[in-house]
């Protein structure tokens, strides 16, 4: 299927490692024109280099900026000051007692996981919305619509995402703008192999069993119990990127597994 994304312009920020990655691949494929970002040179001219073999034709670029803070996010803006295309997909995890999570590490989390799309959104919605096209996605997270007990302030900058999304949907009525997010479950990385690791009942038990441990003990829910692959995430990203993903707007797209019970 072609999604008509040649001649487009994406950027897609924390896209030097998972589901970023596999989205900025994804978008380069499609013959999008693609800037990532990372915090870290030698990283990103890694992922850098992995999308341009992964799409030879393509047209990729990487930018270093912190976009946890107000400055990095403006030095992004000042160097890239257009884009059709932006996936706020910067993010963190961690687990914490909630009696245990400081002020700092609360803001920390909302500067990072929900600061940064805002911050983005708000250089590079308006000009999208002056030229009657543009894609806003917010990669957020099943945990957007249960919060954890186990991370607390995460469950919360993941609400936050969806609601910040759904906010600015209602500004694009009558336009060519949609603004979506997307809620991954599990999705397979060395960050969360780690942390499933930690969940493991018993030492010496292979990453298979305490994957399956994991789905049987805390997702028992999810229908195809084990974990989403990074492109699997992202090809729906590309689909709502796309002129052919344009009846999508004001959506939380789950892209959990079927973890949710939920008709809607």
């Amino acid at each position: 299927m072609d999604l008509q994304l040649h001649g487009k312009t994406a950027i897609v920020t924390g896209a030097t490692a998972g589901i970023g990655l596999a989205i900025a691949r994804t978008l380069a494929r499609e013959g999008a024109a693609v800037t990532i970002t990372g915090r870290h040179r030698d990283k990103l001219d890694a992922a850098v280099a992995e999308i341009a073999a992964a799409a030879p034709s393509a047209n990729v670029s990487g930018f270093v900026a912190d976009l946890g803070s107000a400055s990095g996010a403006a030095a992004l803006a000042e160097s890239v000051p257009d884009t059709d295309i932006l996936v706020n997909n910067l993010g963190y995890y961690e687990a914490r007692p909630f009696a245990e999570i400081t002020d700092e590490q609360w803001f920390r989390m909302l500067d990072i996981n929900v600061m940064s799309g805002v911050r983005l959104s708000r250089h590079y919605f308006p000009r999208m919305l002056q030229k009657n096209w543009g894609r806003v996605i917010f990669v957020s997270s099943e945990v957007g619509a249960f919060t954890p007990p186990d991370m607390v302030h995460y469950g919360v900058s993941k609400s936050a995402q969806l609601a910040v999304s759904r906010g600015m949907a209602e500004l694009t009525k009558g336009t060519g703008v949609t603004v979506n997010s997307v809620l991954p479950a599990a999705t397979r990385s060395d960050g969360i192999v780690e942390y499933l690791r930690q969940t493991a009942p018993r030492a010496g038990m292979s990453d298979a069993e305490i994957e399956a441990h994991f789905f049987a003990t805390y997702r028992p829910s999810s229908l195809i119990a084990r974990m989403i692959e990074a492109d699997e995430i992202a090809a729906m990203v590309a689909l709502l990127a796309s002129p052919l993903g344009a009846a999508s707007n004001g959506a939380a797209v789950r892209v959990e597994g079927g973890s949710f019970r939920s008709i809607l």
